[in-house]
C-alpha cells in the first residue's frame, strides 16, 4: 500500500519497552503516512502520552512541546543505579526503613520551583553531535551544562515502602529520573526511578490517547486531531482572504495590517495561530515589538476556500 498524505496530531499511549522512535515508525507503517515525528522523547521503559505529528503537522513540533508536562513515577527507595532508573547497574544500597510519609512529603515540597538540573549521562540529549547514552555505554563521561527547569508541582500519591508513587508537573526538558535520585539523597537513603508514565503534555492528556497496539490492530481507531485542534491552545488571529494569501507567500503582518483587521493586541514574543477562510490555520506567528507579527512557520498547503496554493 502506498503512503498517503495525512496531516494532524495523533495522541498515542506508548507502552513500556519500545523507544519513541520505534513508536513513530510503527505508527507510520500502520497508518501508511509519509512523514511522522514525536514531540518529546519518552524513555523506552516509560509509558504514557506520546504526541505524534503526521504529515504537514511535523512542521509544528516546536509549537507543541513548550507546555508543561505531568508524570506519575514510582520511586524505589534504598538503592541507586548508574542510569538513575531500574534499567541500570546498582551502585549502592542503604536501609530506607526510617523514611516516613511525612519525610517524603517534606522532601518533595523542597523540590518545587526553578532549579538547575544536570542532564544524566544515560539520556538522549546530544552533546557534540553524539547522544549522551551512546557515550555512557562506551564508558565515557563528559562535562555537561546544567539546564534550568521548573517543577510546578511535586506531591506524594502513594506510600508503600520501599516504593513511593509521586506526581510531578514540570517544564519541558526535566528529567524525572534526576528528581527521583535527588529525592533519595534528600531522604538520606538513595533512590532510583522504577516506573514512569507521562500523563499530559501541554494541553494534551493521555486520557485522550489511543494505545499503540490498538492503532496497529485497527488503524481506523487512530483519532487524528486536525491542525486547528492541535494549535487551539494558541490565540487566534483571524485574517481576511487578502491577508491570508499574503501570509501564505511568507509576508509578515505589519502594524497597519493588524489595525485594518482589528486584531487583538499580543505581548511581544507571544505566539498565535493565523487563520484564513473557514478558520483554517495558514501560519504560526510571533508578535514583534513594533506591533506587527512575524511568521514563525507558514503552512504552505493550507489553501482553504478562495486561498490559493503557493
Amino acid at each position: 500500500m502506498a503512503s498517503v498524505d495525512r496531516s494532524g496530531l495523533l495522541l498515542v499511549d506508548k507502552p513500556a519497552g519500545p523507544t519513541s522512535f520505534d513508536v513513530v515508525q510503527r505508527v507510520r507503517r500502520a497508518l501508511q503516512v509519509k512523514k511522522a515525528g514525536h514531540t518529546g522523547t519518552l524513555d523506552p521503559n516509560a509509558s504514557g502520552l506520546l504526541p505524534i505529528c503526521l504529515g504537514e503537522a511535523t512542521r509544528l513540533v516546536p509549537f507543541l512541546v513548550a507546555g508543561a508536562k505531568s508524570y506519575r513515577g514510582v520511586v524505589r527507595l534504598g538503592a541507586t543505579t548508574d542510569t538513575l532508573d531500574a534499567q541500570g547497574r546498582f551502585l549502592s544500597t542503604r536501609d530506607p526503613s526510617g523514611v516516613t510519609r511525612a519525610s517524603v512529603e517534606a522532601a518533595l515540597a523542597t523540590m518545587v520551583g526553578t532549579q538547575e538540573q544536570m542532564p544524566p549521562m544515560f539520556s538522549a540529549k546530544k552533546v557534540g553531535g553524539r547522544r549522551l547514552h551512546e557515550l555512557a555505554r562506551a564508558g565515557e563521561e563528559i562535562e555537561r551544562k546544567p539546564v534550568a527547569v521548573t517543577i510546578e508541582e511535586a506531591r506524594l500519591e502513594a506510600f508503600a515502602p520501599p516504593e513511593v508513587t509521586v506526581f510531578i508537573r514540570c517544564s519541558k526538558g526535566t528529567y524525572v529520573r534526576v528528581l527521583a535520585a535527588d529525592l533519595g539523597e534528600r531522604l538520606g537513603c538513595g533512590a532510583h526511578l522504577a516506573q514512569l508514565r507521562r500523563l499530559s503534555s501541554g494541553p494534551f492528556s493521555v486520557e485522550s490517547a489511543t494505545a499503540l497496539a490498538e492503532i496497529e490492530r485497527d488503524p481506523t481507531a487512530a483519532a487524528v486531531l486536525p491542525i486547528e485542534t492541535a494549535l487551539a491552545h494558541l490565540p487566534e488571529l483571524e485574517l481576511d482572504e487578502r491577508a491570508a494569501i499574503s501570509v501564505s507567500f511568507g509576508n509578515p503582518l505589519t502594524p497597519a495590517d493588524r489595525s485594518r483587521l482589528r486584531l487583538p493586541a499580543l505581548a511581544s514574543g507571544a505566539l498565535a495561530r493565523l487563520t484564513g477562510p473557514s478558520h483554517r490555520v495558514v501560519a504560526v506567528g510571533e508578535a514583534d515589538p513594533s506591533g506587527g507579527v512575524r511568521l514563525a512557520r507558514v503552512l504552505l498547503a493550507r489553501t482553504g476556500p478562495g486561498l490559493h496554493r503557493r
